[in-house]
């Protein structure tokens, strides 16, 4: 294939501008996705009508690849999709009731391939939607979209596909809660706030100052609880983590969670890696001491991972030694992959409070990473 000089911004079919710099001509696609995900019956209330809204819970989870996709539904992702939906159906009516789904990316093998999405995953998202009435929120993760802005052959086409498959599901193009070409928005939803950022291009500074405009311009009176959700963690222990620093990981410890702690973000829900670990950063500023989450939640139902060492944080503790930055591994996976159970992350608000169960499915029903399978996010400690 010949290079030739693209124009920054391709209209995609679906109507949404992705912006690509320099790039080749993208390759052929093996279909087109004509039906983008259902969106549920019931929407996402607007950010003003959920104003008084104090207590409320969400699910949480990750990395869904199947070994199949593009021949046969995801079973793994299968039996998560069941499990959450006797989750949604126990809870409603009651004020936990569950209100919407994150999802931190690698909804199949190959995003760029459209069969994968439309044979395998879509079915899925759309029972979510359907039969929970669940509104549900994707971000993208690299198997979505290639890890660079500058790939000559597969970003293109990935977010080509993620945003005609989540077109009746996140704000749409020229919303305020949207980055225009970007698979990047913010929402609200009673007293929490939520962003999502495509961490495949951490160091993209159209994006960073968005997020950074988002965070700067929220009425913080209303919005006590700030979660960002998004695939690449800056802290992990399996193959991706470990004796490893990718890329993605190395810019978001140095750009972006001194930016997550200047606004005190009290949740980080990622994937990338696939099994379930926890950490806590603390830190103090002018306002005292302050605790920030990171979740690894993986177990969507890509093959599991283990434990692989833990990372070194001699560099980043000590760039950050003035605002006393600490961390702690509160939960690390099993150093075999199956200890680590295919699960999903029912969060729980109550105010500024945030509680927190982890789900185990099929086999790993009976998952404890805290000696139990529930914890609530600061008890006992600042």
């Amino acid at each position: 294939m010949s290079l030739i000089r693209m124009k920054h911004i391709v209209m995609l079919a679906v109507g949404c501008p992705v912006f690509l710099g320099a790039q080749a001509a993208p390759p052929a696609r093996d279909t087109i996705i004509t039906a983008p995900s259902k969106a549920p019956r019931t929407p996402l209330p607007s950010e003003a009508a959920s104003a008084k809204v104090k207590k409320f819970s969400f699910i949480a989870y990750g990395d869904t690849r199947g070994r199949f996709d593009g021949t046969a539904l995801q079973v793994e992702h299968g039996m998560v999709i069941e499990s959450m939906l006797g989750t949604i159906k126990q809870a409603a009516g009651t004020p936990d009731a569950i209100r919407f789904v994150l999802q931190s990316g690698d909804a199949v093998v190959n995003g760029s391939l459209a069969t994968m999405l439309n044979v395998s995953y879509i079915p899925l998202i759309n029972r979510l939607t359907q039969e929970g009435n669940v509104p549900y929120f994707l971000t993208v993760g690299n198997h979505d979209a290639s890890p660079s802005a500058t790939v000559l052959t597969r970003r293109p086409d990935g977010l080509h596909n993620y945003f005609a498959t989540n077109a009746l599901l996140i704000p749409k193009e020229g919303a305020a809660r949207r980055l225009k070409g970007y698979p990047t928005y913010a929402f609200g939803y009673g007293n929490t706030f939520f962003v999502a950022f495509d961490s495949n291009i951490p160091d993209d500074t159209v994006q960073f100052a968005w997020v950074k405009a988002q965070l700067e311009r929220l009425d913080r009176k209303r919005y006590v609880n700030v979660v960002v959700f998004y695939h690449h963690p800056a802290f992990s222990s399996g193959p991706h983590g470990g004796p490893t620093l990718e890329k993605q990981a190395a810019s978001i410890r140095t750009l972006w969670h001194p930016l997550f702690r200047k606004h005190h973000v009290k949740l980080l829900l990622t994937g990338h890696e696939h099994f379930f670990e926890h950490w806590v950063e603390r830190y103090t500023d002018a306002t005292g001491t302050h605790r920030m989450d990171q979740l690894v939640s993986g177990g969507g139902g890509a093959p599991l991972y283990k434990y692989i060492g833990e990372p070194d944080l001699t560099a980043y503790l000590a760039v950050n030694a003035e605002q006393k930055v600490s961390l702690e591994h509160l939960v690390r996976p099993a150093a075999d992959s199956a200890g680590n159970p295919y699960h999903y992350v029912v969060v729980h608000v109550d105010g500024e409070k945030i509680s927190m169960e982890v789900i185990g499915v099929d086999w790993g029903r009976d998952f404890a990473p805290y000696k139990s399978n529930a914890v609530t996010l600061g008890e006992g400690r600042p």
